[in-house]
């Protein structure tokens, strides 16, 4: 008959034993979380692209806040691809396709038409693409205005692309609508990328009109509702301090909002 005091050693060894597995187990499960979630190899092509000198200084000074390395080699975008950018702003991501995507690819970018009741003299949307497009060391990038629910591109493309406008977007136009065209332009295969500024969880689209931010977890919803599935996230735009409380252009916030990287595919068949 085994002893009482024998008895406790074995269960002692016992439970050593498995906290020894479980320890173990544990930081096997830590460095596969950790490698899921490393930093993404930069091409040099995407390198090179935002070290271009024909960068203008406003775009490179707001570089360390928008990190666009890490989100285009995140989207995937290679030499040859052709790519959408929608609602392009000043051009600031469509100067740094151009370059990677090479002289073999193109660059669309997708301003909005004028606004029938824009009044005289009203800034063109399509003012600053244009202006990228003319310029010699920009050859590949063609401006495409057209409506947001209807788009068109001269040839399906690989990637479409819309930064910090999709909030924008839900409130001004039928976001399903939008989702669809953005589908039929792409490829089979091909990849959406939405960014934008997160508002909290819950919230749906409330805050897009008040705060210009949007729940990630609604856009996930609507776009896979328009046939897309969800591939991946970027956290490379996070930030856990942005109380998701204030406007973005909020002197505590703008330039450093929380921002989510979503990459949707078309599927291949």
């Amino acid at each position: 008959m085994l002893r009482p005091t024998y008895l406790n050693q074995a269960h002692t060894s016992s439970r050593r034993a498995t906290a020894s597995i479980l320890s173990a187990v544990a930081a096997v499960l830590c460095v596969a979380i950790f490698d899921a979630h490393a930093a993404i190899t930069v091409p040099a092509a995407v390198t090179a692209a935002v070290a271009d000198p024909a960068r203008p200084d406003a775009d490179k000074q707001r570089d360390a806040n928008r990190k666009p390395a890490e989100v285009v080699a995140f989207a995937g975008i290679k030499s040859g691809d052709k790519v959408a950018d929608l609602l392009p702003g000043g051009g600031y991501f469509t100067r740094i396709f151009s370059k990677v995507v090479g002289p073999s690819g193109a660059v669309y970018a997708v301003p909005p038409p004028p606004r029938p009741d824009a009044p005289a003299g009203a800034p063109v949307p399509s003012a600053a693409v244009d202006a990228i497009a003319a310029d010699a060391s920009f050859a590949n990038v063609k401006v495409v205005s057209a409506p947001l629910v209807q788009l068109t591109t001269p040839e399906p493309v690989d990637v479409v692309w819309t930064s910090l406008n999709y909030h924008d977007v839900h409130r001004t136009s039928d976001i399903a609508a939008f989702n669809k065209s953005v589908f039929s332009v792409l490829k089979p295969g091909g990849t959406y990328i939405v960014i934008d500024h997160a508002a909290a969880a819950g919230t749906a689209a409330k805050d897009s009109a008040s705060l210009h931010r949007i729940d990630p977890a609604v856009v996930k919803q609507e776009v896979t509702a328009a046939g897309f599935v969800l591939d991946s996230e970027s956290d490379a735009l996070r930030n856990p301090e942005d109380s998701h409380s204030a406007g973005v252009r909020d002197s505590s916030v703008q330039g450093r909002t929380d921002q989510f990287v979503l990459k949707f595919k078309k599927p291949a068949t």
